[in-house]
């Protein structure tokens, strides 16, 4: 693990020469829907570096007995809706989809992705420890190495998989100076997309196991992303 670590972090000079730097704007909470299926939300705290995480009970979310009589097109789009500002993001997944994503992330943890602003890019490095997905800035990450702080945390809930064939997946904000709700959003996103499709997932292959083979400007190009 530490030889593999090494040979990554041998990466990050190359990587971090060609990220831009540029302004970064604070989040802007949006309101809470109320929702009667749903619990109150509370701050939700972190300690500094990866890990231990400990994951947010479902149960302090949601009221999971109602939950049960909803159909997964509603549960789905009340919790969507439930997580649209202040921080955090609602998402579901076909149950499919993420055994094939706990799967590929139990093999290759880590990645780098561009988060496009204005004329560049900032460079995230996410690690994958399920059932949590972790970004913060590769350059954080190279200066401070797991005692980074987390900045964006996802967790995903499969209480509803075998049930409803649905994993409810939600992300928080840990520091709103540093992401918008837009770019975490599509943050998740693009990571589940470098995971789940079959060509995207090569680069990720190649991060963790094939280090020399791996160019950074093939994730840009994935992206439709100039290199700078």
């Amino acid at each position: 693990m530490m030889q593999r670590l090494t040979k990554i972090g041998s990466l990050f000079s190359e990587i971090g020469a060609k990220t831009l730097s540029s302004s970064i704007h604070d989040a802007t909470p949006g309101e809470f829907l109320k929702w009667g299926l749903l619990g109150s939300v509370r701050t939700s705290k972190f300690a500094s570096g990866f890990s231990p995480l400990e994951a947010k009970p479902l149960s302090s979310i949601v009221d999971v007995q109602r939950a049960m009589n909803k159909s997964p097109e509603d549960l789905a789009s009340i919790w969507d809706d439930y997580h649209l500002g202040r921080g955090h993001i609602g998402a579901t997944m076909k149950s499919k989809l993420y055994r094939l994503f706990e799967q590929r992330a139990a093999d290759c943890q880590y990645f780098v992705i561009p988060l496009w602003r204005g004329s560049g890019y900032t460079t995230m490095f996410s690690q994958v420890k399920n059932p949590h997905i972790i970004f913060t800035g590769l350059e954080d990450y190279k200066a401070r190495g797991t005692q980074a702080s987390p900045y964006f945390k996802v967790t995903h809930y499969t209480e509803f998989a075998e049930s409803k064939d649905l994993v409810l997946v939600r992300g928080d904000i840990v520091f709103t100076s540093k992401l918008t709700d837009d770019e975490a959003k599509w943050l998740m996103e693009t990571i589940q997309s470098f995971y789940l499709n079959d060509v995207r997932y090569k680069l990720v292959e190649q991060f963790n196991k094939q280090t020399r083979d791996f160019e950074f400007k093939d994730v840009l190009q994935a992206l439709n992303m100039p290199s700078m």
